[in-house]
């Protein structure tokens, strides 16, 4: 990377440019903060899944002692089986280090926890995301049904898709079909891929919500301005 930039600085300084206007590289408005939210997920053996939400039940401490969870989820439908997938907060990138270097210290964590878990996972994948500029992270009223829907977006960021997806967003949760808990755009992983995690009371009222919402002419307006 670095002998690429001095190239391209050389050459760029070694003739005189028009004035013109320049587009940013910025694909659209962020939060303000360097906060960010890693996404792990663990594909499991089918045979170990309940020895691994055992384990994770009995020493999650172990783990939480270090850095924020924002919660932790098994696949029931939909997608592939035999799933979890953790959210986990960082202040910015210096503090994931620091819970990673505390980690690698921690021996308890890796006896009771991480070594015995390694076994029953065969693929562990890491994304990091932001919260949309337009979301805060919701946290539900009480226990119910998540479901994580993911959409690949074309290349442009927030800037190309942001306003109309906001809105057809925005329509499902103010008619009351469904809560939001947090929309995240992926900065490393999955490039062009918003999650939107959302919060129902049961499946059976995210069904009816559902099929109520594609019956409404709001919300179907709202999801063709996105399309």
């Amino acid at each position: 990377m670095l002998p690429l930039r001095s190239v391209l600085a050389r050459a760029l300084t070694s003739r005189t440019l028009a004035p013109q206007v320049c587009s940013s590289f910025a694909t659209g408005p962020r939060q303000n903060d360097g906060t960010f939210y890693e996404f792990c997920t663990y594909s499991l053996k089918p045979s170990k899944m309940n020895e691994f939400m055992e384990n994770i039940k009995k020493n999650m401490h172990l783990r939480t002692a270090h850095s924020e969870l924002v919660g932790c989820w098994s696949v029931e439908f939909g997608g592939r089986m035999n799933k979890v997938f953790h959210i986990w907060k960082y202040e910015n990138f210096a503090h994931r280090t620091a819970v990673q270097k505390a980690l690698a210290k921690d021996k308890e964590w890796q006896e009771q926890f991480l070594i015995p878990n390694l076994a029953l996972i065969e693929k562990q994948e890491s994304e990091i995301t932001y919260l949309v500029p337009w979301c805060k992270l919701e946290k539900p009223p009480k226990e119910g049904v998540y479901e994580l829907a993911s959409f690949q977006m074309k290349p442009g960021g927030p800037a190309l898709w942001g306003d109309a997806f906001k809105r057809a967003v925005h329509a499902h949760v103010n008619l009351g079909y469904t809560k939001l808990v947090g929309v995240f755009h992926a900065e490393y992983g999955a490039l062009n891929t918003v999650h939107v995690l959302w919060w129902n009371e049961s499946a059976d009222s995210r069904a009816a919500g559902r099929h109520h919402s594609h019956e409404d002419p709001r919300v179907v307006a709202a999801g063709k301005l996105f399309h």
